[in-house]
């Protein structure tokens, strides 16, 4: 009999509760000052974080830890939601290190490097590999900055202080297609290295599904 596949929500059920129950314990203002975030406080129970992620504001109360998309319509997937509250729960507020760094040199990141580059720079090699201008366009649909790096490269402010870099090399004579994601230098300050890997994957999918998104509508 084949094995049933687990939900995400039984996959990751136990990491977003020990999360929502760590955010109590936490002083909210402290918190938004190391997130960069803003904090208001709504009644006596508690209030809420207003967090920026992919472009778009999520409300996180404060203390049980729901979140929700600003103005209330629509939900939020459990990755989303596990990445929101550990954003809150490490950011210890370390300045931006203004330099990029690999997957692999992140806390325990070489062990993860194979599955990591699987998820993200080998799909974003695939997709694009062969033409820049599709990736070109979905990067600056979805809010990247242009670098120097590359045949084209984008930068990503996915979070206030989570910036990750996209840098494509398309194929020649000589060398294959190359795709690597990249990660400011203070990343680990912010978010543990297994979320950095969901996050990756998150903005490989988004881009590969943005170019697509654009094709149909030529």
């Amino acid at each position: 009999m084949k094995a049933r596949t687990r939900t995400p929500e039984e996959t990751y059920g136990p990491a977003l509760e020990k999360a929502r129950k760590a955010l109590p314990l936490a002083d909210p203002r402290k918190v938004a000052t190391r997130a960069a975030v803003l904090y208001q406080d709504l009644d006596a129970n508690g209030g809420r974080f207003e967090v920026p992620f992919f472009g778009s504001m999520y409300h996180v109360r404060w203390p049980d830890g729901s979140t929700a998309p600003a103005g209330g319509r629509g939900t939020v997937d459990i990755s989303t939601h596990i990445i929101l509250l550990h954003y809150l729960l490490s950011a210890d507020g370390t300045p931006l290190a203004s330099k990029w760094i690999a997957f692999r040199n992140l806390p325990g990141g070489l062990g993860y490097e194979g599955a990591f580059q699987g998820r993200a720079g080998l799909r974003l090699a695939h997709a694009f590999g062969s033409d820049q201008a599709p990736f070109s366009a979905a990067a600056r649909a979805l809010g990247g900055e242009p670098l120097d790096f590359g045949d084209a490269s984008f930068m990503f402010r996915l979070l206030p202080l989570v910036w990750l870099a996209v840098v494509l090399h398309t194929a020649d004579d000589e060398f294959p297609a190359d795709a690597n994601v990249l990660f400011d230098g203070a990343t680990a300050h912010y978010l543990p290295t297994e979320d950095l890997a969901v996050l990756g994957g998150m903005l490989a999918s988004r881009l590969i599904k943005t170019a697509k998104g654009a094709q149909r509508t030529r």
